[in-house]
């Protein structure tokens, strides 16, 4: 197997993922991490001005072209920094994000849009100081470039303060060794034709998820100790070592009684309401109700001032009023290319009177996206202050678990409590909407507009606002939901 400095640090965590991913392949479970790839992308973009004029190696599919053509470069510079210099020592491939030469020596930089530095960082760049040293280049430093999450932008970006540049040539050095014998033991495993025994642990979850999880706990039976919803893993792993992995087998484990609602409901097959919890709920909410929902999008260069990055930027709501028995609508999206905040804020107040009840699901998120407006703008202040202090939280009766139903899986996201509420109803079926389907596709979407035509733009600034909608009419329908169940007891 040919292994670039990804398949390495997947051979840390687990060297069946790769055996997995050489021979198995149609097991591998899909990941929607599109957003995250173009991210990291922009920020290697960024970054690369940090070192001046640079040349980049062009991407090609066949990696001895990159090789020659970092080679050729190399040859014909004394000094020079060149972004995507590729290597390849025995089956190790790597592109180096940076690489700095003066005469023959040479730095290496590793660019990462985490906002700190992460042990697989570490073997990641480990090991393309192993594939080089092993070369015969002589490298003299290492260091690893990530955001500066305290960085706030004021005016143009400030590349010497948005990012972090860490010497992390003394670590590196020091597990040269890991490498080398790393190297030595993926490359054994993946050769053996036969597929490893190999148990599920700790490592299927760290540093990420594997994409095998579901092949490797074919064997388990359905619902087992990995769907329950919120309990850490190491707890669930402790237990299954112990063969306590069927729901029956977790009636009497020393478990939270959160997680035994939802074995014991589960096997039970039957749903739990707590009317007088939720008469209490209810009881603490006042009309009219203004169910509220935002859509943010994020970005690890900030585009406004006063932006920190990532910083969740709040640039679409939707707002259903009940008023009277009367039900209506009103909503906002901002216009793309331009710093939404204030338009937001200024469309906010005036869609929602002071000391009305706003009705909304998980209210931290819209709590914290309220309260940094009030700051951003004090003169609107008062205004938007009054709104997040009369915030109310749908969320609760299900967080609690004060109404649950099996097909809520152990979870209070309303992804799962909408379905398991109103299972035939397909208005309130998020897959039966167009482009958008979830918050992460809103992102994206929206931040993807300013490179679209007024036609294709038009087009997703109505799928935007048709998804936004369809939050607030679903918080719409789960209240009267809780009211109903409160009637019938």
């Amino acid at each position: 197997m040919n292994l670039s400095k990804t398949k390495y640090c997947n051979g840390l965590q687990c060297k069946k993922m790769l055996w997995l991913y050489q021979n198995k392949p149609e097991e591998l479970e899909s990941s929607n991490n599109e957003r995250i790839l173009n991210q990291g992308n922009l920020v290697h973009e960024v970054a690369r001005y940090l070192f001046g004029n640079h040349i980049t190696i062009e991407q090609n599919d066949d990696l001895k072209e990159m090789i020659k053509d970092t080679s050729y470069t190399l040859e014909s510079y004394k000094d020079v920094v060149i972004a995507e210099a590729s290597f390849k020592y025995e089956n190790c491939f790597c592109s180096v994000d940076i690489l700095k030469k003066n005469n023959d020596n040479y730095e290496l930089y590793e660019i990462k849009s985490s906002t700190e530095v992460k042990d697989y960082y570490l073997d990641d760049t480990s090991f393309q100081y192993y594939v080089l040293n092993s070369l015969g280049l002589n490298v003299t430093k290492c260091y690893l470039v990530h955001i500066n999450r305290n960085y706030v932008r004021n005016g143009n970006i400030d590349l010497d303060k948005l990012f972090n540049k860490e010497d992390i040539t003394g670590i590196v050095l020091s597990l040269q060794d890991k490498v080398k014998k790393s190297i030595d033991e993926i490359n054994k495993y993946t050769d053996v034709e036969e597929e490893p025994i190999d148990d599920i642990d700790l490592k299927c979850f760290k540093p990420f998820k594997c994409p095998f999880f579901k092949y490797c706990t074919k064997h388990l039976p359905n619902p087992n100790i990995f769907n329950i919803a919120g309990m850490h893993n190491d707890k669930k792993i402790n237990l299954y070592k112990q063969g306590k992995y069927k729901y029956e087998d977790l009636l009497n484990e020393n478990i939270s009684d959160t997680y035994k609602k939802q074995v014991t409901y589960e096997l039970e097959n039957k749903e739990y309401i707590n009317i007088d919890k939720i008469k209490e709920f209810l009881n603490n909410l006042s009309m009219p109700l203004y169910f509220l929902d935002f859509e943010t999008f994020q970005m690890p260069i900030p585009l406004y001032d006063g932006l920190s990055p990532y910083e969740q930027v709040p640039c679409q709501y939707s707002l259903h009023i009940l008023e009277n028995g009367k039900l209506s609508h009103k909503e906002f999206l901002a216009e793309v290319g331009r710093d939404p905040r204030r338009s937001l804020a200024e469309a906010l107040i005036k869609d929602i009177p002071e000391d009305v009840c706003v009705l909304v699901y998980n209210m931290g998120f819209e709590k914290t996206a309220i309260k940094k407006l009030a700051m951003t703008f004090p003169d609107l202040s008062k205004q938007l202050m009054s709104i997040h202090d009369n915030i109310k939280d749908l969320m609760i009766p299900f967080k609690n678990k004060d109404y649950y139903t099996k097909d809520m899986q152990g979870s209070y996201s309303i992804k799962y409590v909408l379905p398991a509420l109103f299972p035939n109803d397909e208005s309130l079926n998020y897959h039966n909407l167009d482009l958008i389907h979830n918050g992460g596709e809103a992102m994206d979407s929206y931040a993807n507009m300013i490179n679209m035509n007024e036609e294709e733009r038009a087009y997703v600034k109505e799928r935007l606002l048709r998804y936004c909608e369809l939050d607030t009419y679903a918080m719409v329908m789960i209240y009267e939901k809780l009211l109903e169940v409160v009637d019938n007891k």
